[in-house]
C-alpha cells in the first residue's frame, strides 16, 4: 500500500478509515518505513500503513 500512496495519492487530501469511530483526515505529506503521514491545520498525524483498512480522497460539498 506504501507505494501506492506514495506513486498516486501524495499531496492529495484524504480520509483514512482504521476501523470503528477512527477516520483521519488531511492532506498527506509523506509515506515511509510503514508510516503514513497527514497534515490538517498545520497539525500532524502518523498513522501506521498496517492499521489502514480504507482511504479515499476527501469529498468536500
Amino acid at each position: 500500500m506504501q507505494s501506492f500512496i506514495v506513486e498516486h495519492l501524495r499531496g492529495e487530501v484524504v480520509d483514512v478509515y482504521c476501523g470503528g469511530p477512527d477516520v483521519f483526515s488531511g492532506r498527506i505529506e509523506s509515506c515511509a518505513d510503514n508510516v503514513l503521514t497527514l497534515e490538517q491545520n498545520g497539525k500532524y498525524t502518523y498513522i501506521a500503513i498496517d492499521k489502514i483498512i480504507a482511504l479515499w480522497r476527501a469529498q468536500y460539498p
